[in-house]
C-alpha cells in the first residue's frame, strides 16, 4: 500500500504548559507530522521550559501558530477535526482515521471551550482504568497520533531502525 502524501497532524488548542508544547513539538519532529498551536498560549513562546522540552528538535519540527480558534478553523475548513477527550464515547482504537485528519488536544486545565466542542462533533477517548481522569496532553497526543499513523501505514517505510535507536 502506498502512503498518502499527507499525514494526520496534531493541534494544541490554547496550551497552558510550555513543557507539553515542547514535548509535542519534539514528537512531531520525530514522527514527521505537523503541529498546529492555537493561541492564546498561557506562556511566552520562547519560555525556557518550552525550549528545554523541545530540545534541539524544535528546529526540525513543523509548527504553525494561529492567533485564535476562528483563524485556525478558517484556514483548515474542509479538513476533518477530531477532538481527543475523556468525555468521548468512541475509543481511538475503534476509530478510522483519515490521512488529513487534525487531532485536537485541549487546554491542560479544562479541555475544550464550548465553541470548539460544538464545532467539532467527532471525538475519541483513550480507554483508561476506572477512576482515572485523564492523561497528560502530550502523552494523549502521542497515543492517538501513533494509532492514526499506524492505520495509515506511515511507520512501514519510515522507521526501519530499532526503537532503541531513537531513545536519548
Amino acid at each position: 500500500m502506498k502512503k498518502p502524501s499527507i499525514k494526520p497532524s496534531l493541534a494544541l488548542i490554547e496550551p497552558e504548559i510550555p513543557q507539553n508544547t515542547g514535548t509535542l513539538m519534539r514528537l512531531s519532529a520525530c514522527f514527521g507530522t505537523h503541529l498546529h498551536v492555537v493561541e492564546p498560549c498561557g506562556f511566552v513562546w520562547r519560555d525556557r521550559n518550552l525550549l528545554r522540552a523541545g530540545m534541539d528538535y524544535m528546529d526540525m519540527a513543523s509548527v504553525s501558530r494561529y492567533d485564535s480558534w476562528e483563524h485556525f478553523r478558517s484556514i483548515h475548513e474542509g479538513r476533518r477535526m477530531v477532538r481527543i477527550s475523556p468525555e468521548a464515547e468512541t475509543s481511538f482504537l475503534d476509530f478510522v482515521f483519515f490521512p488529513d485528519d487534525i487531532l485536537l488536544l485541549g487546554r491542560e486545565s479544562c479541555g475544550f471551550s464550548r465553541a470548539v466542542t460544538e464545532q467539532t462533533p467527532l471525538a475519541v477517548k483513550i480507554p483508561m482504568v476506572a477512576h482515572a481522569r485523564s492523561l497528560n496532553v502530550a502523552i494523549a497526543g502521542a497515543c492517538v497520533i501513533s494509532e492514526a499513523l499506524r492505520q495509515g501505514r506511515y511507520f512501514d517505510e519510515e522507521n526501519k531502525h530499532s526503537v532503541h535507536d531513537t531513545l536519548l
